[in-house]
């Protein structure tokens, strides 16, 4: 996390430094909103076609919505096996799982990758998201993984993914900087474990439930370019990689926050939990603070407030995101 900081331009190192001042100063005066849920989406629907800009910050909790759930039904689909031999519960603890040999551990990789970027999120949230943010001039600032913002035709270069992408792998050499897509090797390790495509080509479980939990080992994916091995592209430690596209995107949106920072914003944060709040809610508090022209926007299950100081300019919605979208439509 130290190093996302230090590598993010200077504008945006300040209102990080600056938010987690505001959250010290205001921690004991916190806010849950006025008036009931059914007024404040109401307000929030004003806001969005009202705004200037909307600068969107998202994390876990909009994927959930978007039934990109790690744990029930759809991790039992897909790691029946996994779960049966080792015991695990759900796609996010597999991952630090210490699997007997590499063969086994990618092969869980591959399909955690696959049903996790390489699919549609099951609910059209993030296509709801666009469908209201689309005609306005919008940034997009990220701690999700799973690319679900450019699936659902976000654009590209109004994105940013501080803290990786399960499509990419990187060089476990720390001099290797680079990272290097995974689609390919993805679909042959799927089907190395026996996963059938159906009629629109997505791999599918076969019916007769009888999987492989191992790649062949020449399978096993390592760096193109000196044929060491590679890891998944994800922020866990100092190692992660900030390639390229990276930084382009880092600098678009502190460009992107410069040029709005007297405008009327709208800072609408969706499913931020508690993980990496630097990265995303103390920022939009005190870019709210700062411009008195500024709205403060949050959705979350459970988790909707905000500081006093800014609660007049502030809507806190206690509430499932995609359900949110639905009565703003």
């Amino acid at each position: 996390m130290r190093k996302l900081y230090d590598e993010m331009p200077n504008g945006y190192q300040e209102s990080i430094q600056k938010g987690l001042s505001a959250v010290r100063y205001f921690s004991r005066n916190m806010s849950f909103g006025a008036g009931s849920n059914e007024e404040r989406i109401a307000r929030l629907k004003k806001e969005i076609d009202a705004a200037d800009a909307i600068v969107i910050g998202a994390g876990a909790g909009l994927s959930t919505s978007a039934g990109m759930t790690y744990s029930g039904e759809r991790f039992e689909r897909y790691f029946f096996d996994f779960a049966g031999k080792y015991g695990i519960r759900d796609m996010y603890s597999g991952g630090f799982y210490p699997f007997p040999d590499e063969e086994t551990r990618w092969a869980w990789w591959a399909r955690n990758i696959y049903f996790n970027r390489y699919n549609d999120a099951p609910k059209p949230v993030y296509q709801e998201l666009l469908s209201l943010v689309k005609d306005k001039d919008y940034f997009v600032v990220t701690t999700n993984v799973d690319h679900q913002f450019q699936r659902a035709g976000f654009n590209k270069k109004r994105l940013f993914y501080t803290q990786g992408d399960y499509g990419l792998f990187q060089s476990v050499k720390s001099s290797m900087q680079k990272t290097y897509d995974n689609e390919e090797w993805v679909m042959k390790a799927m089907e190395a474990q026996g996963f059938i495509r159906d009629e629109d080509g997505l791999f599918q479980v076969p019916e007769s439930d009888e999987l492989k939990m191992k790649i062949p080992t020449a399978l096993i994916p390592k760096c193109p370019d000196d044929g060491s091995d590679v890891t998944m592209n994800l922020r866990v430690d100092d190692s992660f990689v900030e390639d390229e596209g990276w930084h382009r995107a880092s600098a678009a949106y502190a460009d992107f926050l410069l040029k709005t920072e007297s405008l009327h914003v709208l800072y609408l944060e969706l499913g931020v939990g508690a993980n990496t709040p630097v990265i995303v809610k103390y920022p939009f508090w005190q870019m709210t603070l700062a411009n008195e022209k500024s709205v403060y926007a949050c959705i979350n299950y459970g988790e909707a407030f905000c500081p006093g100081k800014i609660a007049n300019r502030s809507i806190c919605i206690d509430g499932d995101i995609g359900d949110v979208f639905a009565k703003i439509k």
